[in-house]
């Protein structure tokens, strides 16, 4: 059997996406193992693949030149693997890289299309172009190895009772981010015809999701109350999920639930759009010449109003539900 290893270290959103190439990739090349190196926490993303074996380990163990260098040893001792698969090209990931290089190995990374990503972001750049989905970007990696590979740009139908609405309302960057009265608006519209979930983490969210749940009945806050596992599983259940460009977008993709999708500064055009979800079920300003101007949402306002979220109506999004 041909081994592959391959390698993503974060972000978590983008590690999620790998999940349905290397679904379809394994189904169509049965004679191909992918041993997937990525953090510990990310496990329950990869869990019963078919000839796909998760390595997780805590980065914090391999710092610095040294530490990769004793990082590639061990997988390459562990896995003696036949390809290599940089699906991250960053400088972690690069000195790595230079490891099995010099171990003799070709190495096969992803082309994350940095120059055409700069020009989409670029303000002053009138003719936007959709890019490539980065679904499309791993799977190429695979490609150039020689191997066939279509992807369906289908999620998962599970055959399951769906009922209730989920919500993400926070995301890790305010350029991705609706502000949350709207997004306290939505829910307080919703939840008077539908039970509804908040999803989120980290203290301050927790402590929000904690507060709108105390204020509006027919809801539940699952923020910091589950773990992957359990989150995967509960967003399986639900009718649909609302999700900012973040994380819960991609999660929803993974278990075969339709989201409804907010994007602010960043734009489906870059090529992050869940996994098999629908055009139709993106929520954005759509004439402001200004988006995108990131990426990853991490830029201040170049107006200084942040038009791409004050201006949604979020009537739109209730519409869609």
């Amino acid at each position: 059997m041909i081994r592959i290893l391959a390698y993503r270290f974060s972000a978590f959103g983008d590690v999620a996406m790998t999940v349905p190439v290397f679904t379809e990739f394994l189904q169509q090349n049965p004679d191909v193992q992918v041993v997937m190196v990525s953090r510990d926490n990310f496990k329950d993303l990869f869990e019963g693949i078919p000839n796909l074996i998760f390595r997780g380990i805590d980065v914090d163990d391999y710092k610095g030149f040294w530490g990769l260098r004793k990082l590639g040893r061990t997988l390459l001792k562990e896995y003696r693997p036949d390809y290599i698969a940089d699906l991250h090209d960053v400088i972690r990931t690069k000195t790595l890289d230079l490891f099995f290089i010099k171990n003799g190995f070709k190495v096969f990374k992803i082309n994350k299309g940095k120059e055409e990503k700069e020009a989409l972001t670029d303000v002053w750049n009138l003719d936007k172009k959709k890019l490539k989905p980065t679904s499309e970007r791993y799977a190429d990696v695979f490609r150039a190895m020689n191997f066939n590979l279509e992807l369906s740009h289908q999620y998962p139908q599970k055959n399951i009772t769906k009922k209730g609405i989920g919500i993400a309302p926070f995301a890790q960057h305010k350029g991705k981010m609706l502000p949350l009265e709207k997004t306290f608006e939505v829910v307080k519209i919703l939840a008077q015809n539908h039970k509804v979930y908040f999803f989120g983490g980290g203290k301050n969210e927790i402590t929000v999701l904690g507060d709108w749940q105390r204020q509006i009945p027919n809801t539940e806050n699952l923020a910091g109350k589950l773990n992957l596992k359990e989150e995967l599983q509960k967003i399986a259940e639900l009718e649909v999920m609302i999700s900012m460009d973040s994380a819960n977008m991609h999660l929803a993709s993974l278990v075969g639930t339709r989201c409804i999708s907010v994007w602010g500064s960043t734009h489906p055009y870059a090529g992050f759009l869940g996994y098999g979800q629908s055009e139709n079920d993106i929520v954005q300003v759509k004439d402001l010449t200004c988006r995108p101007c990131s990426v990853f949402g991490d830029k201040e306002c170049y107006r200084g109003d942040w038009a791409c979220l004050e201006e949604i109506n979020i009537q739109r999004i209730i519409d869609l539900v």
